[in-house]
């Protein structure tokens, strides 16, 4: 973890008592999306409370490329930048194939018109570019993981 992202984790940790501290066992600071316009404007919408889940290819956790998300894991979420701008407790975690995304997963993802039309859009074009990259086909039977998750601290 950057250092700037850990005084922050820190921060918030040393503001907790220590039997709430004591639940905490997993950390990681990141930015969502895949460009800086999107980091940004995803993080700034996590902060407000409008984006309160996510998802990513399952491909990613079974190849063993990252750690699987896991619940009570604490993000610090940061800009593109590396600045933090809040920190998320995950709440839930799932696997959902693609074409299996609900209408209330799609609005609590919080970006665009948060329709399951602008999110099917906006992520069959963000999923088909990865499995492209990864050399394996897009599909509507793709396995997502589908994260929940509530801001703790900003």
């Amino acid at each position: 973890m950057e250092e700037q992202s850990q005084i922050y984790l820190d921060t918030y940790l040393s503001s907790l008592s220590e039997s709430e501290r004591k639940k905490y066992q997993s950390f990681s600071s990141d930015y969502f999306c895949a460009d800086e316009h999107n980091a940004n404007l995803c993080a700034e919408l996590i902060r407000i409370g409008q984006k309160t889940a996510t998802c990513s290819l399952n491909y990613w956790y079974e190849s063993d490329e990252e750690p699987r998300p896991t619940v009570g894991h604490l993000l610090v979420v940061v800009d593109w930048n590396g600045k933090p701008i809040c920190i998320v407790e995950i709440d839930s975690v799932e696997k959902c194939k693609y074409s299996e995304v609900t209408a209330e997963f799609a609005y609590a993802e919080g970006e665009g018109d948060r329709s399951l039309e602008w999110w099917r859009k906006a992520h069959w074009d963000f999923f088909a570019k990865e499995c492209i990259e990864l050399g394996i086909e897009p599909n509507e039977n793709m396995v997502l993981v589908l994260e929940r998750f509530h801001v703790v601290h900003q």
